[in-house]
């Protein structure tokens, strides 16, 4: 009989940080034969396939014990509640609490397995110090969570609540522990990561805030940030890319390059916007890569605005794209507008957005045959570099930083030899 909690995550990077968190209060509470999963609440297909692995897992494993938590959780927990092979419901709030795993109980707590409060209501949230992430050689550290925006294609501000930031000093100390612990690469994750620091005392900002770090932690080697709003950054921000363990990479959540469908969905961005950050950001430092996310087939969109998306992969040069075919969610706007693109439509355009993105990444790369990168060891004979892009590379040992000769382009990125060790 199995008797040690096991985490099943779906979605974004602070799910996976979460869940490290979830994991090890399990454990502390001794809970045993427990599987938690930690749900995505991004698209109705999302939803779908939390809930095909559920019934999976009940099938391979009748004994144990399933919790689930989680954006999915959150905004649908009576649906959740009402699969049999699901045993406890807990919201996002009370899934980071000691107290809940302490406290937990499969005999009905109070006669109703669905047990989630009202994010909305919640106004802080806590740091959580972790001692690094399990089978990972770069550790993803919580800033923020939550969203006050509202796009209209987005369920996650109910999932997730009002935007609330972790202190400066936690942070620091957070990345502190971890590089003692030997992390050398450390990822800055949140809902809407930009916008950290406006619930804080004082002016702060994600700016400032990596300031600080770079500052605070002469001894990380490398620092990134998993997503940012381009249209939220601050002066400081711009003025930390030049620090060079502030890592050539960021990925910008862009959505569109049309006007008036970003106007549709709310962004707070013009195209002209997002092309001006591109620019200033390479000017500061030139060899900045940025990859983006682009959603396909939103309601009202044309062919021509359609050509502006595509067009935005070029033009902004954009090496890594994350392409979503748009998927009507219930509880968001964007669902009741009248104008529903066909979804063979908003396939193929998808199709189309990635066949670009896939030629800009296949060019970049074609530029680094010859030249010699500073490479994170991963695992076993893969890495990579600082701009991101990954490299197959015998010999080394994860969880360093090697230089390594590129030698040619692969499928995957490149493939590099061992040159010397960089640190």
């Amino acid at each position: 009989m199995n008797s040690s909690p096991k985490t099943l995550t779906f979605g974004c990077r602070l799910n996976s940080f979460e869940s490290e968190i979830m994991t090890d209060l399990a454990k502390k509470a001794d809970l045993g034969d427990v599987l938690i999963v930690n749900s995505c609440a991004v698209t109705g297909e999302a939803v779908r396939q939390v809930r095909q692995a559920i019934r999976k897992a009940r099938r391979e494993e009748p004994t144990r014990k399933i919790i689930v938590t989680g954006c999915a959780a959150q905004t649908e927990g009576r649906m959740f509640g009402d699969m049999e092979e699901v045993d406890l419901v807990i919201g996002n709030d009370d899934k980071l609490r000691s107290d809940t795993y302490q406290a937990m109980s499969f005999d009905g707590i109070l006669n109703d397995k669905v047990q989630v409060n009202d994010i909305m209501n919640v106004r802080e949230t806590a740091p959580h110090m972790i001692e690094g992430m399990d089978g990972r050689t770069r550790a993803f550290v919580q800033v923020q969570n939550g969203c006050d925006h509202r796009c209209t294609f987005c369920i996650i501000p109910f999932g997730r609540g009002p935007s609330r930031s972790v202190p400066m000093g936690k942070v620091v100390e957070q990345i502190k522990k971890l590089v003692n612990n030997g992390y050398l690469e450390v990822v800055l994750t949140g809902v809407d990561t930009t916008s950290y620091g406006a619930d804080l005392p004082g002016k702060q900002s994600l700016g400032k805030l990596v300031q600080q770090i770079l500052h605070h932690v002469p001894d990380l080697l490398r620092l990134r940030i998993s997503s940012i709003d381009s249209i939220e950054a601050d002066e400081a921000l711009f003025e930390a890319m030049a620090e060079i363990r502030f890592m050539p990479h960021l990925h910008l959540s862009l959505q569109s390059g049309d006007d008036m469908i970003l106007k549709r969905m709310k962004r707070r961005h013009l195209r002209d916007d997002s092309l001006e950050f591109v620019e200033k950001a390479r000017s500061i430092r030139p060899d900045m890569v940025f990859g983006a996310d682009i959603i396909a087939g939103f309601p009202t969109e044309t062919e021509e605005m359609f050509e502006n998306s595509l067009s935005m992969i070029s033009e902004a040069n954009l090496i890594y794209t994350h392409i979503f075919p748009y998927s009507k969610r219930e509880g968001t706007p964007a669902a009741k507008i009248p104008n529903q693109v066909e979804k063979s439509v908003a396939k193929r355009r998808a199709a189309m957005l990635r066949a670009a993105g896939e030629r800009q990444f296949a060019a970049h790369c074609d530029t680094l045959v010859g030249s010699t990168a500073q490479v994170l060891i991963e695992k076993p004979g893969r890495g990579r570099t600082e701009q991101f892009v990954p490299v197959n590379i015998e010999g080394a040992v994860a969880g360093e930083i090697v230089s390594v000769k590129i030698l040619q382009t692969s499928d995957i990125g490149l493939v590099g030899e061992l040159v010397r060790n960089a640190a």
